[in-house]
């Protein structure tokens, strides 16, 4: 007789506060996509998804909700991500009609296109980062702190027209409110820096914009300001609202990316000679590590009314979590899933979301990391994982290290 099965972890232990869940969830996303791939967490509130088709299928329906007040009192998503039921959520969380007139508005600088014309921009800041890094005695650097951080932090703070003396201060506002954004447990403390962060930004912002309507730039602000469709505009404060997630939408999850993506590489050594080898598998790198080891775990919408999932029955108004994680290594679809493959010809993943809230800045994050990885590789021939070790952040929904050492010198 075999021995009974443990119970299936819930709650925090399926979060970056975990310290197992946090250091490699996929082994335990696994097991729960194989026993119970739509499970319920009632210590969170949410029913987790985990196969590749559900979690596609949910982002992509547009009948469910994303506003969370509109979740019911005991779920997850009116428990930790509602700070005030009068207050309009950000774009990220918001419903259609206002998110796709948001959207409408403030989409063509992130197309394509537009995002091209800023490769040469962003090279000259990975340049500049890279060339500053300065390593220790060992001769190591410390990836995250030099590089992955700065980067996207100098790119985003160019691209609205921030005085660059300013950077510093945006890197500590941002990091201050991501740590506790979609966190099930947060120190006081933690949640003061967060609303101290969040009024330093608006009233930086308002700032800004009073001096576009003034004296408009060629910026992401100043666009914002002039921005027009149907005859519609941009109030103030929804333009501080979307400076303000682009500031931290645009750094964590793209400085996780670069962390993510060149521990990756640095840990399958003949993929990184690969990718030396042939620079035109670097696209190709990109979205395989966005599928491999995904900057964000989780994504959510909310059950617009009650029905039921594959035998699941779901309440109105309840949390329905999607584990893009789970799904980006589900062996029903990608073919040996956890293994990194820069050669793989089917490297889609669900790393951006999909449908109406598909990630606005997916375009820019991809040229980001793109240039970042072409300049540190050029510049470091040896580049390979250092004595320091490395430290994975404890931030629920996101996955990506604090701390990684590499040696860039020998």
């Amino acid at each position: 007789m075999s021995a009974p099965l443990a119970p299936l972890p819930t709650g925090i232990r399926l979060t970056a506060l975990d310290p197992e869940f946090r250091e490699d969830p996929y082994p335990i996303l696994a097991e729960i996509r194989r026993r119970e791939p739509i499970h319920r967490d009632e210590e969170l509130g949410r029913v987790l998804f985990t196969r590749h088709d559900d979690v596609a299928r949910i982002l992509r329906d547009p009948d469910y909700w994303s506003d969370p007040r509109k979740g019911v009192p005991d779920g997850f998503a009116r428990r930790f991500l509602v700070r005030n039921m009068d207050e309009e959520p950000n774009m990220l969380l918001m419903d259609d009609p206002g998110h796709r007139r948001l959207r409408e508005l403030v989409r063509h600088p992130f197309a394509p296109r537009a995002v091209a014309r800023w490769t040469e921009r962003v090279r000259a800041v990975a340049t500049r980062v890279i060339d500053s890094a300065r390593p220790n005695e060992r001769g190591e650097i410390d990836l995250i702190a030099a590089i992955a951080n700065p980067i996207p932090t100098v790119v985003i703070a160019e691209l609205l027209g921030i005085d660059p003396e300013q950077h510093d201060r945006f890197k500590a506002w941002s990091d201050a409110v991501v740590k506790t954004a979609f966190s099930p447990i947060a120190a006081p403390e933690d949640v003061a820096a967060a609303e101290a962060a969040r009024e330093a930004l608006g009233g930086f912002f308002l700032g800004e914009i009073d001096r576009r309507r003034s004296a408009p730039g060629d910026d992401l602000v100043s666009a914002m300001v002039s921005a027009e469709a149907a005859g519609d505009r941009l109030s103030n404060e929804e333009i501080v609202s979307l400076c303000t997630l682009l500031l931290l939408a645009g750094n964590v999850t793209t400085s996780d990316l670069i962390g993510n993506a060149v521990r990756a590489l640095l840990r399958h050594p003949a993929e990184l000679a690969k990718l030396r080898a042939q620079p035109g598998l670097m696209a190709n790198t990109i979205e395989e590590a966005l599928r491999y080891d995904s900057p964000v775990t989780n994504s959510g919408r909310i059950a617009h009314r009650a029905f039921e999932y594959d035998g699941v029955k779901i309440r109105e108004g309840e949390s329905l979590i999607v584990s893009t994680a789970a799904a980006n290594r589900d062996p029903a679809i990608y073919p040996d899933p956890d293994r990194f493959d820069i050669e793989r010809e089917d490297t889609h993943h669900q790393a951006f979301g999909g449908g109406r809230h598909f990630c606005l800045g997916a375009h820019l994050a991809r040229l980001e990391a793109s240039e970042t990885l072409a300049v540190l590789l050029g510049r470091f021939p040896r580049l390979a994982i250092g004595e320091g070790g490395h430290v994975y952040a404890a931030n629920p929904t996101f996955r990506g290290l604090s701390s990684f050492w590499v040696r860039v010198a020998d």
